[in-house]
């Protein structure tokens, strides 16, 4: 699997020097030269009308790779382009019509020194209903409408400015949308060292101002009896388990996963999409 990734990833690569994939030195006049075979005239045919290589079937040759998307005829004879997805990477890679070949994309033209294909792409993450069932609600710093019907989890460290600033959109988010509720997650990051005794305080109390105190930069009490470690690493799991490696990290009511600070604006914006 890890030397899949690796082809993927050259396909990356590849992509984004796309403009100097050849040399300038070759022009369309130099490609207007080159000589055309007698046989090139037959090769000007349907190749599906001969070959077919249905999802199900690329499904099943590329089962160890990812989720195939589509599955069309490539700008190149005798290969099938198959868009895969990857967790929330998709990508085009390139299957010979013996179904033995695996070729990473994109395909250049010569003349225009152009990807005829779509570059690498990141999407969305979206984490499924049963992912969406193992966040729990307990052991969080609640915000907003403890009844509301929509509901957003934030993962957050309190030594992270970011983090902070997110928090003052969600406090606006909140007066904006009453129908909200918002389970902030204690996620202390590694590269924060005093983070980790600040979200066991913070959980300890259950208060979103001795969160804010975090934020501001104030100094919070030593962990005691009864701020146990249990909680904090708990979340500390389930965050690895989501494929949360940084904060600020807000889940949004239909599952869709997003990092990074936002406005409540946008935030706003999103809870309707």
């Amino acid at each position: 699997m890890k030397r899949v990734l690796l082809i993927f990833l050259a396909a990356v690569l590849v992509s984004a020097g796309g403009h100097e994939a050849f040399p300038r030195s070759l022009t369309k006049k130099a490609v207007a030269k080159a000589p055309v075979t007698p046989s090139a005239g037959k090769m000007n045919h349907d190749c599906a009308s001969c070959h077919a290589l249905s999802k199900q079937d690329a499904g099943a040759i590329f089962k160890d790779i990812g989720e195939v998307i589509d599955v069309k005829m490539s700008p190149v004879k005798g290969l099938y382009e198959v868009t895969v997805r990857q967790s929330n990477r998709q990508a085009t890679a390139y299957l010979d019509f013996g179904k033995k070949l695996l070729l990473p994309g994109p395909v250049f033209e010569i003349a225009t020194k152009r990807p005829l294909t779509p570059a690498p792409e990141e999407l969305p993450k979206v984490l499924s209903k049963a992912e969406l069932e193992k966040i729990p609600v307990t052991n969080s710093i609640i915000m907003g409408n403890p009844s509301g019907k929509k509901r957003m989890f934030v993962f957050t460290d309190p030594d992270c400015p970011f983090c902070g600033k997110l928090h003052d959109e969600l406090k606006t988010l909140v007066a904006l949308e009453p129908d909200l509720v918002i389970y902030v997650k204690m996620f202390p990051l590694k590269m924060h060292p005093a983070a980790y005794d600040k979200a066991r305080v913070i959980l300890g109390s259950g208060s979103p101002e001795i969160l804010e105190k975090a934020f501001a930069g104030e100094k919070l009490p030593e962990p005691g009896d009864k701020d146990p470690k249990e909680p904090v690493d708990e979340t500390l799991k389930l965050g690895e388990s989501l494929g949360i490696d940084g904060t600020p990290a807000i889940v949004l009511p239909g599952g869709r996963l997003i990092t990074g600070a936002r406005d409540a604006a946008s935030l706003r914006t999103l809870l309707t999409e």
